[in-house]
């Protein structure tokens, strides 16, 4: 496409410009870098112009709270968790990333994996110390104050029978998922009366949770409460999504985060991307276009010069930023494949709310040869003609010559 004030060149200079301005860091303080050790006290801070617990903002004519990072500063987030445990069960993609920004912003953090296996493996050379900090899930349990569920959804099923007898009362059950708890028919994970149950959901795998508090940005959350024993589980579920990296929160429910998460992650997020840079690289290669034209035209120039731009100010400001032709273009054809899309969409979300989603997953992630079969299929798209040239492609971007 010809783009951006008539030359690529001028689009490649606003998209550089939207990186750097993305890369700032965010006018709210950086944990990581201001965070001080547990044992050490406190340092006095000037309290911020303005405190506040939330803001209702106006959300497109509905308004919304949310939560933010500069509400709780380290030394207040020390202090409202000092008597506190955080049992961390599990360490995937979430379980690393949370469990790092917790034990980085100075809270007594443990981790429950099974002895000796990958996980304990990686735990350790995270710096995890075997009977210090990192024991079996059913001793990190006992210990926990707060316990957080962060094990993958089959998993959360297999040991619910066995795990549930270490939440007892006074203690928090925490998630990052509303799966266990909404699909219950399926999963059986049913909590005890007399405990909180929070949610906190990074908008984001446990890599970017990490990364991006590591830059002192934050990455965005969903916070829900499903049983407020205490009267305080509002309150703990926001503290909690600081504590772990957020910049700032927004109120959901248990039920509406894991229909939107499975509906996106299966969409526009994941599946729906693949689906459509397939089909779009397909139908060049088909027309007689080289393997290299095909992958930037669908998916170089998309990730490395577009998006960035629609990141950055959003869809109307990444077209004004392009050629009339292609923003003549864009606008005829999105309606059309809005028309196309709607029905997958609308198929997709009934897949969600009626739990054949929750099926799927569970029975594929209850197979013995789950791992190994996952691999075949994301190494079957690895080795896909585009994904082979995407390889080629990057190494030519000129950041990586010089790495």
């Amino acid at each position: 496409m010809s783009v951006c004030n008539f030359t690529r060149s001028g689009l490649r200079s606003a998209t550089r410009a939207a990186r750097m301005e993305l890369k700032a860091p965010a006018r709210s303080m950086s944990l990581l870098s201001q965070r001080t050790p547990r044992s050490a006290a406190p340092q006095r801070r000037a309290a911020p112009a303005a405190v506040r617990s939330m803001q209702t903002l106006d959300f497109a004519g509905s308004p919304e709270k949310v939560y933010e990072r500069v509400d709780w500063p380290l030394e207040k987030l020390q202090d409202y968790f000092k008597n506190d445990t955080f049992a961390l069960l599990g360490y995937g993609s979430q379980g690393h990333g949370q469990g790092l920004n917790l034990r980085d912003n100075g809270m007594n953090v443990i981790v429950g994996v099974r002895k000796d296996g990958e996980s304990w493996r990686q735990a350790v050379g995270d710096g995890w110390v075997p009977g210090k900090n990192l024991f079996t899930v059913e001793e990190a349990a006992t210990k926990g104050t707060i316990l957080m569920n962060l094990l993958s959804d089959a998993a959360q099923t297999a040991t619910w029978p066995e795990l549930k007898k270490y939440v007892t009362k006074g203690k928090t059950l925490y998630f990052s998922h509303g799966f266990s708890i909404v699909y219950k028919d399926q999963t059986n994970v049913i909590p005890p009366s007399d405990v909180d149950v929070i949610l906190c959901a990074p908008k984001g795998s446990g890599r970017t949770v990490r990364t991006l508090f590591k830059e002192g940005r934050g990455i965005n959350s969903s916070v829900a409460v499903f049983q407020d024993v205490s009267g305080q589980a509002l309150e703990r579920a926001i503290a909690m999504g600081i504590a772990i990296g957020s910049g700032y929160l927004y109120e959901t429910t248990f039920q509406k985060e894991v229909y939107s998460d499975l509906y996106g992650e299966r969409g526009c997020l994941m599946g729906g991307i693949q689906g459509m840079f397939k089909a779009q690289y397909d139908v060049l290669r088909a027309n007689g276009h080289s393997p290299s034209e095909a992958f930037n035209e669908t998916c170089e120039e998309a990730l490395e010069s577009l998006y960035p731009l629609v990141a950055q100010n959003g869809m109307d400001y990444m077209y004004k930023a392009c050629s009339t032709t292609a923003r003549r273009g864009a606008l005829d054809w999105a309606p059309e494949f809005e028309k196309a899309c709607r029905p997958v969409f609308e198929r997709l979300y009934k897949s969600v709310k009626d739990g054949e989603e929750t099926r799927r997953a569970l029975g594929f992630g209850n197979r013995p040869t789950y791992r190994e079969d996952y691999d075949k299929e994301t190494d079957a798209i690895a080795d896909q003609e585009m994904w082979r040239v995407g390889h080629v492609v990057r190494s030519l971007r000129p950041h990586r010559s010089q790495e």
